[in-house]
C-alpha cells in the first residue's frame, strides 16, 4: 500500500511540473505584449518595466527565466498584485476558505441526497420510487446551477422575507466559521443546496446504475445463496464495490471546485477563488490569473490522487494492478 502512495505521489508530482511549464509558457513565453508590464501596476514607465524584468529575471534567456521561476513556485512566491496591492499568495489565501466551505459543504449535501436515492433506485428497479429518481434526476440535471441558485434566492430570500417577514436565508455575504458556525452555515445553506441539486442528481444515477451492475454479479448470487440478508448483501458487499465510480466522480468535482465555483460564488456574493477569477480576468490582473489557475491545478492533481488512494482502500485489485 506504501508503494502505491508513493507511486501516485511522483506521479501526481510529475503532472504538476508539466502544468507549471505549461502555464509559465502560455503566461511568460507566447502571451501577447511585454510580460513585465503586467507586474508593475497601470500605466507603468519604461523604468518601471525595466525594473520588473530586473526582479523577476524577465531579461535572462528562457531557460533561466523558468529556473527563476520554479525557484518562486517553490518558495510559495506567487508574484505580487499591483492593482490588489498585496502579494497574490495573500490574496489567494484569504478567498480560499469561502470556497473550500462551499465546496465541501456543497459535497456533503449532494451525496447525503444522491447517494440514498441511487440505492433506493438500484434495489427497486422499475419501481415507482426508481421512477420518482429518475424524474428528480432527469429535473435536476436539466436546470443550471445559476437558475437554481436565483430561484432559491426568490424563494427563500425575497418571498420569506417580503410576504413572510422571515430573515431566515442570508440572500449574499460571507461569515467565517471561526467567528460563528451558525452564521457561517446560515449564509452558506442555499448556496450548498444550489451546487447540490444538480451534482446529487447526477449522483443518483451512477449510484443506481453501478450498484444494478454489481448486484448482477457472481459473488452477489453467491452470497444471496448463503442466506445473508439482503440488507447486508447491498450495504456490506455490494455498495462497496458499486462507489468506485462516485468516487472518481467526487474527486473531479471537488478539486475543480475547489479550484473556483464561478457560477455560484456570482450569483450569492460569495467572494472566493471564483469571483477573484472573473475579477482578475475583467481587470487584466495577470499575476492573479497565474495563482488562480496553478492553484485550481494543484487542487485537481491533490483530488485525484485522493481517488486513487481511496480506490485503493475500496477495492485491493487496484493495488495489485
Amino acid at each position: 500500500m506504501l508503494r502505491f502512495i508513493i507511486r501516485r505521489l511522483l506521479f501526481g508530482t510529475g503532472v504538476l511540473l508539466v502544468i507549471s511549464l505549461a502555464v509559465f509558457v502560455l503566461f511568460f513565453v507566447i502571451a501577447p505584449g511585454d510580460p513585465a508590464a503586467n507586474f508593475v501596476g497601470k500605466n507603468p514607465t519604461p523604468e518601471q518595466i525595466q525594473l520588473a524584468k530586473v526582479k523577476y529575471g524577465l531579461d535572462k534567456p528562457v531557460y533561466e527565466q523558468y529556473g527563476i521561476y520554479m525557484g518562486r513556485l517553490l518558495k510559495g512566491d506567487l508574484g505580487y498584485s499591483f492593482r490588489n496591492d498585496e502579494p497574490v499568495r495573500k490574496t489567494l489565501m484569504d478567498r480560499l476558505p469561502i470556497t473550500a466551505s462551499l465546496a465541501i459543504g456543497a459535497a456533503v449535501v449532494w451525496l447525503l441526497i444522491g447517494i440514498p436515492i441511487g440505492i433506493l433506485a438500484a434495489t427497486k428497479p422499475r419501481s415507482f420510487r426508481d421512477r420518482a429518481a429518475t424524474v428528480f434526476a432527469l429535473g435536476g440535471l436539466s436546470m443550471p446551477t445559476f437558475v437554481i441558485g436565483l430561484l432559491f434566492l426568490y424563494l427563500f430570500f425575497y418571498v420569506f422575507r417580503v410576504n413572510f417577514g422571515i430573515d431566515l436565508f442570508p440572500g449574499n455575504g460571507y461569515v467565517p466559521l471561526t467567528q460563528d458556525p451558525i452564521e457561517w452555515a446560515r449564509h452558506l445553506i442555499l448556496p450548498w443546496f444550489a451546487l447540490a441539486v444538480v451534482s446529487a442528481a447526477q449522483y443518483s444515477r451512477i449510484t443506481r446504475g453501478s450498484l444494478l451492475e454489481v448486484l448482477g454479479e457472481d459473488y452477489i448470487r453467491t452470497a444471496r445463496a448463503k442466506g445473508l440478508s439482503e440488507r447486508r448483501i447491498i450495504y456490506r458487499h455490494g455498495l462497496r464495490s458499486a462507489l468506485t465510480p462516485v468516487v472518481t466522480l467526487l474527486g473531479i468535482d471537488v478539486g475543480t471546485l475547489l479550484g473556483g465555483a464561478i457560477v455560484t460564488e456570482q450569483v450569492f456574493g460569495l467572494g472566493g477563488i471564483g469571483q477573484l477569477a472573473v475579477q482578475s480576468v475583467t481587470i487584466g490582473d495577470l499575476p492573479v490569473i497565474f495563482g488562480t489557475v496553478l492553484l485550481a491545478a494543484f487542487f485537481i492533481v491533490i483530488a485525484n490522487i485522493l481517488v486513487d488512494i481511496t480506490y485503493a482502500l475500496l477495492d485491493s485489485r487496484v493495488r495489485l494492478a
